[in-house]
Formats: C-alpha cells, sequence, structure tokens
C-alpha cells in the first residue's frame, strides 16, 4: 500500500514538474510571441511614418519639380538687383536677311593722286603721312627748270602784249591824223592780236603751277592738297628728282567710305540699289544701317559675280579700309505677330525657351522660332501678344534653374 502510495507520489511529481516546465516554456514562448507582434506593429508604424515622410518628401520633390520645370520665384526687388530687365511680346515688321562679306575701301570719288605738274627736285616735304590737311594746303615745294622757262615765258608774252598795244594805238592815231597808210594801223592791229593770242596761251601752260612765296626766282612751285582729308600715301623726299608721272601723295577725305561687295548671278534678282542693308564688323562690335548706292551691271572676267558697293559715313574714322565686314540686305519683309529681344532665348535641356513673368517670378516657356531681324526673334508658337519675358539678363535665370537642379539632384 505504501509502496502504492510512492509510486503515485512520484507519478503525481513527474506530472508536476513537466507540467511546470510547460507553463514556463509556454510562458516564454508567449513572451517572445508578443514581443514579435509589437516589433511588427512598430516597424508597421514606423514604415507607414516613413511612408508618410516619403510622402511629404516627394511632395518636396514635387515643389522641386516645379523648380525643375521652370517655375522661379522671385520677388520684384530680387528682379531688379539680378539687373533683369522685362521685355513685352508685340508684333514687329520683320526682314528677311541675305549675308554677304565685304570690305571697307577709299571712296574713290573723294581720293586723289597729287602728282607733280612738271619735272623738279625736291626741297621740301610740309607733311608727315597720315596728317590732315586742308583744302590747297602745301604739301611740298619743288624746284623745276621748266617751272622756270615757263614764267619767263608768261612774262615775255605778257611784255610783247603791252608793246604791240601801245603800237597799235599810235598806228591808229597816225592813220586817223592822215600821217600814215590805214595798212599801217591794220598790221599793228594783227600783231597785236598775235601777242594777246601768245600771252593767254603762257598763261594757260602755267596756270596749274602756284608759285611759292618765298621763291625769288620764281622756279618753285607747291605741290597742294585738292581738297581737305588725311594724307595716306607719301612718295617724295628731300633731294628727290620728280616727273609728271610721279605718284607723290594721296590725299583722302576719310570721312565718307565705300563698302564694297560681291553678288552672284544667282543673287542678283535680290539685291538693288536703294536697297536697305546692314554693315557689321564683328572685329569693332558696331553694326550700321546703309543703303546700296550701285549694283555693277557686268559680271567680272575672272570671279563671274557682279560688284556692287555702299557708300558709308564715317565722321570718325572707325571704319578703316581694309577692314573685312558682313554685309546683310533685306531681302523681303513680313509682319511678325509676336516678336521678343534675341537675349530672350536661351537654351533649356537643349529646348528653345524663354522665361515668363509671372505673379512669383518666372517660367519656362518652350517657343518655336521664326525670322530673326535687327535684334528680334519671331515668335511662331508658345508666346501671346502682352506676356512680358525677361530679356537683358534672362542668362541669370538658367544659370539659377541648373543650380536648382543640380542641387536637387544631391
Amino acid at each position: 500500500m505504501q509502496k502504492k502510495l510512492g509510486v503515485a507520489i512520484a507519478a503525481a511529481m513527474a506530472l508536476g514538474f513537466v507540467g511546470g516546465a510547460l507553463f514556463y516554456n509556454g510562458g516564454r514562448y508567449a513572451a517572445e510571441i508578443g514581443h514579435m507582434f509589437a516589433s511588427s506593429d512598430h516597424q508597421e508604424e514606423a514604415g507607414h511614418g516613413h511612408a508618410e515622410t516619403g510622402k511629404g518628401h516627394g511632395g518636396d520633390e514635387h515643389g522641386d519639380g516645379e523648380e525643375e520645370s521652370g517655375a522661379i520665384h522671385l520677388s520684384a526687388e530680387q528682379i531688379a538687383a539680378a539687373g533683369i530687365e522685362l521685355s513685352q511680346v508685340q508684333a514687329r515688321a520683320m526682314s528677311t536677311f541675305i549675308s554677304l562679306p565685304g570690305d571697307v575701301r577709299f571712296d574713290e570719288e573723294r581720293t586723289a593722286h597729287v602728282v607733280p605738274p612738271s619735272s623738279g627736285i625736291v626741297e621740301r616735304v610740309l607733311v608727315e603721312l597720315g596728317q590732315v590737311v586742308k583744302k590747297d594746303e602745301a604739301l611740298a615745294i619743288v624746284a623745276s627748270q621748266q617751272v622756270s622757262d615757263l614764267r619767263s615765258e608768261l612774262a615775255a608774252a605778257g611784255r610783247r602784249v603791252e608793246l604791240a598795244r601801245t603800237t597799235a594805238e599810235r598806228e591808229r592815231q597816225l592813220w586817223q591824223d592822215g600821217i600814215s597808210a590805214e595798212q599801217d594801223y591794220l598790221q599793228a592791229r594783227q600783231a597785236l592780236q598775235e601777242a594777246e593770242i601768245a600771252f593767254a596761251n603762257a598763261r594757260q601752260k602755267s596756270k596749274t603751277i602756284t608759285q611759292q612765296g618765298d621763291g625769288t626766282d620764281g622756279s618753285r612751285y607747291s605741290l597742294r592738297a585738292p581738297f581737305a582729308g588725311m594724307v595716306v600715301e607719301k612718295h617724295l623726299v628731300p633731294g628727290e628728282v620728280v616727273s609728271e608721272a610721279s605718284n607723290a601723295f594721296t590725299v583722302a577725305d576719310m570721312s565718307r567710305v565705300w563698302v564694297t561687295f560681291s553678288v552672284s548671278p544667282r543673287d542678283l534678282g535680290q539685291v538693288r540699289a536703294g536697297q536697305s542693308a546692314r554693315i557689321s564688323a564683328p572685329e569693332l562690335g558696331r553694326e550700321v544701317s546703309a543703303t546700296v548706292a550701285y549694283v555693277s551691271p557686268l559680271l567680272g572676267e575672272q570671279t563671274r559675280t557682279a560688284s556692287a558697293r555702299i557708300s558709308l559715313e564715317n565722321p570718325d574714322g572707325i571704319w578703316r579700309p581694309g577692314l573685312f565686314v558682313s554685309v546683310a540686305l533685306a531681302t523681303e519683309s513680313h509682319e511678325a505677330k509676336a516678336t521678343v529681344p534675341a537675349d530672350a532665348i536661351q537654351e533649356v535641356e537643349e529646348v528653345t525657351s524663354v522665361f515668363v513673368r509671372t505673379d512669383e517670378g518666372f517660367e519656362v516657356r518652350p517657343v518655336t522660332l521664326g525670322t530673326r531681324s535687327e535684334g528680334f526673334v519671331e515668335i511662331l508658337d508658345g508666346l501671346s501678344v502682352g506676356e512680358r519675358v525677361a530679356a537683358s539678363g534672362s542668362f541669370i535665370l538658367k544659370s539659377e534653374l541648373g543650380k536648382g537642379s543640380a542641387e536637387h539632384a544631391h
């Protein structure tokens, strides 16, 4: 009996041990499962929070995306401080141009090659190369035996005229008094007429030679400027022997020059005298408007092109002969519905665009371009008349937009 009781107690203790173990392990497992769910819930909450944060960040990205898509927020004060100038989209008459190369030359109608009227020896040269001279100003003094002979001939012819006139007057008086025959008077009058003809001939031969004031022997003459201008060539030195074929000086009036250019046969139908033109010199950074003065009716034998020229006023002497220029000729005109200054056009991510003024600042607007004319560009699509765009300084907006995109990428 006691043995059975001991076995029962042992069995009960064993069952209790096993049950305690199960209770202990079950609690531990339950705790671990609870912790796992709690972690899961926490992760879900964190994930939800991150999702919301991501959504908020995505909203920021959307805001930045507006920047990238072209919205730049600037106040009126910031725009003024950045030096950005606004221009209104408006209609304008536009012209189509053809561009031809040309060069600046002397105005041949105001360029003179001064040559000696007779042979001689140069005594003095009075001007320097590049010097500005007045009309009839002395350029050089030349001593010439030929001039001395001409002046001596002129003086002798003058004295013969005086003598013949006196003789003719005396013979007329004698004939009227009945002392001499009429034939003697007629011969004296003929001699007077011949003397007057010889004197006129001598005076004509020496007409182009002006005696220098300080000359005492009458053998000197001075070369003079035919008009006011600049001495652009000088080929004389003291002691040099010159002749009628010597090119002593070249004087040019630089207040007006010619711009010459060649026109191919295919373009001749579009070029005519009186046509408007723009002359630009990239090396000088200058551009002026002018009018075509002449188009040759003939083609050059070697170039097979027609020469044309433009007479260009040059009061400040900027347009120097030998300068290469570009000649743009207006060939067609039309009325453009919308135009903006050329400075307003920018390439934004390889798309031709402009920056349009908005209440908050600017937005990028893609546009389709048409004709370019005199600093303006025709807008075929993308803008309406009356809108305002950034003109001068628009590149600042482009750089600011690019900087914002770079910061967002990081």
